[in-house]
């Protein structure tokens, strides 16, 4: 049996490997990221996220320490500020990122989404180091170099609880990207460590595309 040229081999190399660049599943190394690639600093940030354990703590409709998630109150407490713990998350994210928002004591747990996004948008926010980001885009692609990215959406109704969630260094397809959002990892009336903007903030009418905004603060390495 004879045995297939070099350069026939090499041919059929090519065409399996260009066959398998067009049939290659969405979100596969084929189809490059929007927002480049998760620097090195972005690796560190996706670790805290993780180390966070979102998923099992800042539950919903229990009364928590704002910095670790746990419970700090009896089991039969009935108290306010047990509804959702996003804002509590976002800033003991930052806390363990060395990055001040707006927190306990300075303001309570109760309704204090809506106080982080005055805050963002006001001098306090601004003389500690945040920027107001313009696009989606932007946000992924600085959350994938390493630095803490947050969404925010203010309530209209001041009686009523805002939303934000801290955006995550992820591989983030630009279609992907226009019809759901950045990647984040966020409290709420669920918790997710990994989810898009659009199913995190779908509890928000009026959030997702055009309520939220997007604000971004260095870490030191």
């Amino acid at each position: 049996m004879r045995r297939p040229f070099a350069w026939q081999a090499v041919l059929v190399y090519v065409a399996a490997l260009a066959l398998w660049q067009v049939c290659a599943p969405p979100g596969s190394a084929a189809e490059p990221s929007c927002c480049g690639s998760i620097s090195s600093a972005g690796r560190r940030l996706e670790a805290v996220l993780d180390g966070m354990n979102v998923e099992s703590l800042w539950l919903a409709h229990e009364h928590v320490n704002w910095e670790t998630g746990e419970p700090d109150k009896d089991a039969d407490y009935a108290g306010p500020g047990r509804s959702t713990h996003c804002s509590a998350f976002a800033a003991a994210v930052g806390k363990k990122l060395g990055v001040y928002l707006l927190r306990p004591p300075e303001h309570g747990q109760i309704l204090l989404a809506n106080a982080q996004a005055e805050w963002f948008r006001a001098p306090g926010g601004k003389q500690k180091g945040w920027r107001e980001l313009r696009t989606a885009h932007e946000a992924q692609s600085l959350a994938n170099q390493g630095n803490l990215v947050v969404v925010v959406y203010e309530s209209p109704d001041p009686h009523r609880p805002g939303h934000v969630a801290v955006v995550r260094p992820a591989h983030r397809l630009e279609r992907l990207l226009e019809q759901n959002g950045p990647e984040i990892t966020q409290a709420g009336q669920k918790n997710y460590l990994k989810t898009s903007t659009k199913v995190g903030f779908q509890a928000h009418p009026g959030a997702w595309p055009d309520g939220v905004r997007y604000y971004a603060h260095a870490i030191e390495r």
